[in-house]
């Protein structure tokens, strides 16, 4: 008799769980299929629908708006809800750069920062050439540069801005504010590397050579002079060189394009007051 009660509660047990799972799924089916009004903002207009989709890409295509392979969608809520706002944002392209090659793309991220993270830049790496926050838009340029060409960028940006020196009674106007110089020489110029010469980068004054140093003949340039040469900078005279005789100056740079940019040339060469 215990078997047939204890059959009995199995059998009602069971009804019990299968009456309870069809209670949950057609709670399920009626928040699926409940009617939601939608608003989709796209292309400067404002259309709305009645659906009972819950999917925003099946909402978006019910509504007849088309998508692009790099267009996305952005909700006023976590999921699809009555009252739901979908605003489409449609791709423009722009171009990214590094290493010296330029990809145009088609992105719809909001942020130069969000398009970088996308792309999976490294920031430890690269930086860009706009603030992360800059929003995107059509036609965006953006550079990607290592720390060591953002120096030589600066570096050169620092030569070209003194160029062409402003001179006034007896000073010079340098990125250092305003020096004093007691007479100027049209010399020829060169540029030489810190591992050139005896290659152990230690001028003849016992200097590192580096940006700033500059090889002379002492006839001409006493040894610790400090000079100013326009699209170089203040240097100071603590090198000397067997081919440097004369109203000649080497010009120490910091790599092997700098120095060929630079190559051979005439130029004025500020002697600063000590």
């Amino acid at each position: 008799m215990n078997v047939f009660k204890n059959i009995r509660k199995k059998l009602r047990d069971n009804r019990m769980m299968v009456c309870a799972g069809l209670a949950a799924t057609a709670i399920l089916t009626a928040g699926a299929g409940s009617v939601k009004h939608i608003t989709i903002y796209a292309d400067g207009q404002e259309k709305q629908i009645t659906t009972t989709q819950s999917q925003p890409e099946k909402i978006i295509s019910e509504a007849g708006v088309e998508m692009g392979a790099y267009d996305e969608f952005r909700m006023s809520s976590l999921r699809v809800k009555d009252d739901t706002e979908i605003h489409i944002v449609r791709a423009v392209p722009v171009k990214v750069e590094m290493g010296g090659t330029v990809r145009e793309m088609q992105t719809a991220r909001a942020t130069v920062g969000r398009l970088l993270d996308e792309l999976g830049v490294d920031r430890t790496k690269y930086q860009p050439s706009l603030n992360e926050g800059v929003p995107i838009r059509k036609g965006l340029y953006i550079k990607l540069r290592t720390p060591e060409e953002i120096e030589a960028e600066e570096r050169q940006a620092q030569m070209a801005q003194e160029q062409e020196p402003y001179v006034r009674e007896g000073f010079i106007e340098t990125s250092r504010g305003a020096m004093r110089y007691t007479d100027v020489m049209v010399m020829e110029a060169s540029a030489y590397l810190p591992t050139d010469g005896g290659g152990d980068c230690i001028t003849a004054t016992g200097l590192p050579a580096t940006h700033g140093v500059v090889a002379v003949d002492p006839d001409v340039i006493p040894l610790g002079t400090r000079v100013y040469i326009p699209g170089y900078g203040v240097a100071i005279a603590a090198d000397t060189g067997g081919m440097i005789e004369g109203a000649m100056i080497d010009l120490c740079m910091e790599s092997y394009d700098d120095c060929m940019d630079f190559g051979r040339r005439d130029i004025d060469v500020y002697i600063l007051e000590t």
